[in-house]
């Protein structure tokens, strides 16, 4: 019999992601660490969600103590990477403010529209690389002819021996390749914000982070979760409350969970990127923390000022950095990226330099993917195709960030007709999920109850 091996929930594999993190945010972990090691425990795993095999009684209950004692270390970064809302807007000087209320235009239904198009696309795209190695992912396009990136991978005239090296996600490779794509598959890139749309329809815009725990629990399936939404959700079955939820035995607290749920956010509240920072906040804060909540503020303040239609990239991007601590990590991440970026003419460089600068951050973390998108996003200069395709090429976790990089290029580009046909037709304006009424849903239908929540009082 195959013993379960639950991913992202054991505390063996939880505290060696735990006692990078502490390093990470000015914790002093060493000596808990060392005491981990001479007890015989491993490093958490590299990629997959659980070690292999189970470990002994007694090694599982030192991680659960050794969790419980890196959770009390004082942390040097604290004071400059708060997560509650009053302190980052403390050490925001720039932080934008409220606008007068716009009418709503003939437009923004395309834009949304095109924006829930450039989601699904981009995640499309990175489905099937999610988890591989960014030498793997050339390797696979350049086979195929397909590199620089600028379409669908796909598996036919690929070398079999390279195959076998670097596999296809095994989840996503019968529905997310060129030659098997049949409309949008499932993701959690893309139930997150069906959950949101669902959150705003239920509570409005005043929703508390404890709405969206109980309709976590109504309509999200636990198994469709992963990593910092995973252990929330278990920390809420166990009776934590957030905000507490974020940081219970939650390693995954600075990863980019909190930032895929942030479209939702910019999209209801377009020109008002405070709004959508705040309206973000409230969703991130049950399941992250200081930077994983700044991945989402800093998106959700983007997106909201590119809903307008009226401001490029550059100052769409300026804008997000604005609801976000200067002195984070995040925000230097970023403000780097797009330097880089802006003065790199080969992204393959570009790429190569992110991954040198932020090599010790795991390949989910809310910091070097924030700043791929971003660079992705600056070196396209918005361009969609330019956008998804640098966003994807960059590794690290594919579809997620293809997925904010389209949303957003999607956006720019204003209507459905601006994104290329190889983009849009292949999804047949058909969305899988497993969340509540809305499987086989069209874009569209979704880009109008977007739109009657961003202009419901």
């Amino acid at each position: 019999m195959t013993a379960l091996r639950l991913t992202w929930v054991q505390p063996e594999d939880l505290l060696g992601h735990e006692l990078r993190q502490a390093a990470q945010d000015g914790r002093e972990p060493y000596a808990i660490a060392a005491r981990w090691r001479a007890a015989g425990g491993q490093e958490a795993p590299e990629r997959a969600g659980a070690s292999p095999g189970p470990v002994s009684p007694y090694l599982r209950i030192l991680a659960e103590d050794l969790l419980a004692e890196l959770a009390d270390l004082p942390s040097r970064s604290a004071d400059q990477e708060p997560t509650d809302l009053a302190n980052i807007r403390a050490r925001c000087p720039k932080w934008p403010s409220r606008p007068h209320p716009s009418p709503a235009t003939p437009s923004a239904h395309d834009r949304l529209e095109a924006a829930w198009l450039g989601r699904a696309a981009g995640c499309l795209l990175g489905k099937p690389v999610e988890k591989l190695p960014l030498h793997g992912i050339r390797r696979l396009a350049r086979a195929t002819g397909n590199w620089p990136l600028h379409t669908w991978f796909t598996a036919r005239g690929l070398p079999p021996e390279l195959a076998a090296a670097h596999p296809w996600n095994r989840r996503s490779a019968t529905t997310s390749l060129a030659e098997n794509i049949d409309g949008m598959p499932e993701d959690d890139d893309l139930n997150y914000p069906l959950l949101n749309i669902l959150l705003l329809q239920r509570h409005g815009k005043g929703f508390t982070t404890a709405d969206v725990a109980r309709l976590w629990l109504d309509e999200l399936p636990a198994g469709r979760t992963f990593t910092a939404e995973r252990i929330a959700y278990r920390n809420l079955l166990d009776g934590i409350e957030p905000p507490r939820t974020a940081r219970h035995r939650n390693p995954f607290r600075e990863w980019i969970g909190a930032l895929i749920r942030a479209d939702v956010h910019g999209w209801t509240n377009p020109g008002d990127p405070a709004a959508a920072a705040a309206q973000a906040h409230r969703d991130a804060t049950l399941t992250h923390t200081a930077n994983g909540v700044y991945a989402a503020m800093f998106t959700a303040a983007t997106i909201a000022e590119a809903a307008t239609g009226r401001h490029d990239i550059h100052h769409c991007l300026r804008t997000g950095l604005t609801v976000v601590p200067p002195h984070s990590r995040l925000a230097r991440a970023v403000r780097d990226a797009v330097r880089l970026a802006l003065d790199t003419p080969d992204f393959d460089t570009v790429v190569d330099e992110l991954h040198a600068t932020h090599r010790t951050y795991h390949w989910v973390h809310a910091v070097p993917n924030t700043a791929l998108i971003a660079a992705a996003l600056t070196h396209a200069d918005g361009d969609f195709s330019g956008s998804v395709c640098r966003a994807v090429a960059g590794g690290w976790d594919t579809d997620s960030n293809g997925a904010t990089a389209g949303g957003i290029a999607g956006l720019l580009a204003g209507r459905p007709a601006a994104l290329p046909d190889r983009w849009t037709t292949p999804l047949k304006n058909r969305l899988a999920t497993s969340v509540a009424d809305f499987n086989g849903i069209g874009f569209d239908t979704l880009a109008h109850l977007t739109r009657r929540e961003a202009h419901r009082p």
